[in-house]
């Protein structure tokens, strides 16, 4: 023992005395990764307020204090080197990474860690939510900060967060809101913006950043492209022609073809994504909870669970397998002669008023399309028909948030790998709407869903009960959505592209740094 630690003494005396080498340089020339989706990447530049979309650039932009590991399910290291908490669970504190460098040049300290926090908080926009338990925030020195907290929650895991847990550069100019609008970064990750091109197909490009602190001394891309493909044929021809590198999704049929194709590699898991029908309860005819209830029971989960071939697995409940607040047990089924009982109820259905329904879904989701379809058919015959709209996300969002649609066709994912945000963020009342996109305001189910976070450390039991109440009354009592499958993540890239994972955790993300290419 004392042998090795004189060795560690004269080997960190050497260091302080040499000076430190210089980091490799980021590879340039080779040809880039090109990731396709098929819908808008960028809905929000500002890293405190971002929720959506861009989780798939920005997890390569900017980084969080740790990061979920989807073999361990537990948090790992990122920015944060180490981090331990008190008996109580009401005091953590993460000592950080040396060396590490905002894009703007700037070093990362406690300080920084401590002010883009504060700055999240502070916004009161998209998942700042889940620092809601933290009282105060210390910068200990450069290299350490401390949380102090209300309530005891698992702050490792909240700090990995898809969102609002980022770490940014708060001094990268006096107006951030308007200088991060011009499509710019102030992150710490392997990549940094090149260029955005709104409403283009190659919509946005990141290219390495060289003194990113954990090297360019192995083989990585310089250049991340993110192409915007609605359409699925067209995504896959570009893969043949090997003018993309990884396509996020394709439907059934493509995919089966990807995994006969020599050259394209093919990624399937059960994701954390699940899908979402949201229910107008505010206004229009769905205001009315029998028409609800009626819709719910009119959509053929197993026929579409069957037409998705693999894509899909049967949801239960709201908070799909593998999270606390999964309830098994509650697979829905369609019943055609309940939905005609409550319609008639209702006034609608044969013999009474026509109904209209208004559906908006993301455009390019082939999904999404083949659900309108079934739904337009089954109620066809009820006196009932679906007018169905294929948007770009950006625009069925704004007209979800003016309350301009019977339904709302969505996916969620967590903000971390815990089923809070399911509720929290979806359901629980909210004031503009945000993503409660079902504009339910049950006062009921707020006081219940409050209760939660601290009861996911101090009682797990309590916690899993109170998120089988939250779900009867938000599926049964409320009727306010359907959840017809939880995705099943199906992807197809280049053969070319190695140390593909793919995490539930960060949804549709790819870790570019980690990937190995090859000839």
């Amino acid at each position: 023992m004392r042998r090795r630690l004189a060795a560690a003494v004269a080997l960190t005396l050497l260091a302080a005395c040499s000076p430190p080498p210089e980091p490799p340089r980021a590879p340039a020339g080779e040809a880039p990764f090109v990731h396709v989706q098929n819908l808008d990447v960028i809905t929000e530049w500002d890293p405190g307020k971002s929720y959506s979309n861009e989780i798939i650039a920005f997890q390569n932009i900017y980084e969080t204090l740790t990061l979920w590991n989807p073999v361990t399910k537990k948090s790992v290291p990122r920015l944060a080197t180490s981090w331990r908490a008190s008996a109580d669970g009401r005091t953590w504190t993460f000592n950080l990474r040396s060396g590490v460098t905002f894009h703007t040049g700037r070093p990362l300290d406690a300080a920084a860690v401590k002010a883009s926090i504060e700055r999240t908080i502070a916004s009161k926009i998209g998942a700042y939510y889940i620092w809601d338990a933290v009282s105060s925030i210390r910068a200990e020195d450069p290299s350490t900060v401390t949380f102090v907290l209300k309530y005891p929650v698992p702050l490792d895991l909240v700090a990995s967060a898809g969102y609002a847990a980022y770490i940014y550069d708060t001094k990268a100019a006096p107006d951030l809101t308007k200088w991060f609008g011009q499509g710019r970064d102030a992150g710490s990750g392997p990549y940094t913006v090149a260029k955005w091109q709104k409403g283009k197909e190659e919509e946005l490009t990141l290219t390495a950043y060289d003194k990113y602190w954990g090297g360019w001394d192995k083989p990585h891309y310089s250049t991340v492209k993110y192409r915007v493909v609605p359409d699925a044929d067209q995504a896959w021809r570009l893969l043949l022609r090997g003018e993309v590198s990884f396509v996020e999704r394709l439907n059934p049929r493509l995919f089966a073809r990807a995994t006969r194709t020599p050259g394209v590699r093919t990624s399937e898991r059960p994701s954390f994504q699940t899908a979402m029908l949201l229910f107008n309860t505010a206004s229009g005819p769905m205001k009315d909870v029998r028409v609800r209830r009626a819709v719910q029971k009119a959509i053929d989960y197993q026929g579409l669970i069957k037409d998705l071939k693999g894509a899909g697995s049967p949801a239960s409940g709201v908070i799909p397998e593998g999270l606390l607040g999964y309830v098994p047990g509650r697979v829905p089924r369609q019943d055609l002669a309940a939905t005609q009982r409550l319609l008639s109820r209702a006034g609608y259905g044969p013999g009474g008023r026509p109904l209209r329904l208004r559906l908006t879904y993301g455009q390019g989701d082939t999904d999404w399309r083949l659900l309108a379809t079934r739904l337009e058919a089954a109620l066809k015959p009820l006196n009932v028909s679906v007018e169905a709209a294929a948007m770009p996300w950006t625009a069925q969002w704004d007209q979800g948030r003016k309350k301009g649609q019977d339904i709302f066709v969505m996916y969620w994912w967590p903000d971390y790998a815990d089923g809070y945000s399911y509720f929290g963020n979806v359901f629980h009342s909210a004031e503009p709407p945000v993503f409660n996109l079902t504009y339910l305001k049950d006062r009921a189910l707020d006081t219940l869903l409050d209760t939660v976070p601290e009861l996911t450390v101090t009682d797990k039991h309590a916690a899993q009960r109170a998120y089988e109440q939250a779900t009867k009354r938000v599926l049964d009592q409320r009727a306010a959505a359907a959840l017809p499958w939880v995705v099943n993540y199906q992807r197809a890239y280049q053969g070319s592209v190695q140390g593909y994972v793919d995490n539930p955790a960060y949804s549709d993300v790819v870790f570019v740094y980690e990937l190995r290419p090859s000839g």
